[in-house]
């Protein structure tokens, strides 16, 4: 394998662990700093909502810049982040330095994916793109539950110690191997966000919103919703994770095959579909532990796929504009994130962990919903779309 894929894939590889084992440390970052369960969840929405907001304004502050700069600057900032959270002594301070983090990670992901594409045949770009997501996915498979059992059995702190330095790792690797790649973008923020104008690009957006704001509603807390199942036991929990994450890398691998043979838009309504019905099940599957592997199964394949078709459907509409289109996507997955982490939170407060996967599916529910209405339009009168689409787009680009 493409040994400057591997490099950009182990910076979103810690950006993964960082991203999502707060599902894994709500627990102990609870106790250590006196807040409560929902509260702690919060760190999720505040590391999503930065990033989702970040993503643009210092996509554009960094446009005339390499991308191997931007890269190397967002690697900085991101591992800056992780240290101060480590050495944060109150809630406060950790939720600020969550900012940092956010700010780095939200410039690095959409450039690597642009990059893994630029660097490969036309024909390859669908694995290429799996194989940076696929540091996203190995994470679950392997950093999160790592960092999940650090967390419970030394502390939450020696887990992000373990990010700051894969951090770091990463920023050596881009320094030593990652060239030099120039890829033209606007330089204003309302340029940056032109495309939003384009039906097809806003409602593809809108479905990651709501397809991340439904997994995350659950994904976040977890431990919550599998309770029953684990009996309360950090072991059992990790055990939980590590087939998640492993059956995501799965997810992430098929989806980029499947792509390069079938194209994204034949996949992505069926695993609206698939992750709609897995979330439905949830309150089902967390009675049992052996339901609860069955469920984290099926639950860690239709996201990761739909992920894949989805940043290879930006890339195909416009390849020259792809940095800014798969920044977009990345601000729109982190909203989705961060609001699967608030509606998480409220539920669990008001109705309790029975709610969390309702609470989901209802939110996969509404992507399909808004596919169903955008692929009617589609067949009635407006064949011209996705040309348009990349018109914009390399316009705009």
């Amino acid at each position: 394998m493409n040994s400057r894929l591997i490099t950009l894939a182990l910076g979103t590889f810690a950006i993964g662990i960082d991203a999502f084992v707060t599902a894994g440390l709500v627990t102990p970052v609870s106790a250590d700093l006196g807040v409560s369960t929902s509260a702690a969840g919060q760190l999720v929405t505040v590391f999503a909502l930065s990033y989702a907001l970040l993503s643009p304004i210092l996509a554009t502050v960094t446009a005339r810049l390499s991308r191997k700069r931007v890269l190397l600057i967002a690697l900085s900032l991101f591992t800056l982040g992780n240290i101060v959270t480590a050495l944060a002594g109150s809630f406060a301070l950790v939720l600020a330095s969550r900012v940092i983090a956010a700010a780095g990670a939200s410039m690095y992901t959409p450039n690597a994916t642009a990059v893994a594409a630029a660097l490969t045949p036309p024909e390859r770009r669908g694995r290429a793109i799996s194989v940076v997501i696929g540091g996203l996915t190995v994470a679950t498979a392997l950093g999160v539950p790592i960092g999940s059992w650090i967390g419970g059995a030394y502390s939450w702190r020696a887990t992000l110690w373990l990010v700051a330095a894969l951090g770091a790792v990463a920023l050596a690797g881009v320094a030593a191997i990652v060239p030099a790649v120039h890829l033209p973008a606007p330089a204003r923020l309302r340029d940056r966000l032109m495309p939003l104008r384009d039906k097809t690009i806003a409602t593809g957006l809108l479905h990651a919103v709501l397809l991340f704001g439904g997994m995350f509603t659950v994904y976040t807390y977890l431990a919550a919703a599998m309770h029953t199942a684990t009996g309360g036991s950090t072991g059992r929990f990790t055990a939980l994770l590590w087939v998640y994450g492993l059956t995501a890398v799965v997810g992430s691998t098929l989806g980029g095959r499947l792509v390069d043979r079938l194209g994204s838009r034949r996949i992505m309504p069926l695993t609206l579909i698939g992750a709609g019905i897995v979330l439905a099940l949830t309150q089902v599957a967390g009675g049992h532990l052996a339901t609860a592997f069955l469920w984290c199964v099926a639950f860690g394949i239709p996201g990761w796929i739909w992920a894949v078709a989805q940043q290879h459907r930006l890339v195909e509409l416009s390849p020259q504009g792809s940095p800014l289109l798969l920044g977009l996507n990345a601000s729109a997955q982190y909203f989705g994130i961060a609001i699967g982490g608030a509606a998480g939170g409220l539920g669990l407060r008001a109705w309790g962990a029975g709610s969390l996967g309702w609470i989901g599916a209802a939110l996969v529910v509404a992507a399909l919903g808004l596919l169903a209405v955008s692929l009617r339009g589609a067949r009635s009168g407006n064949p011209g779309a996705a040309p348009a689409v990349t018109q914009g787009a390399g316009a705009a680009a």
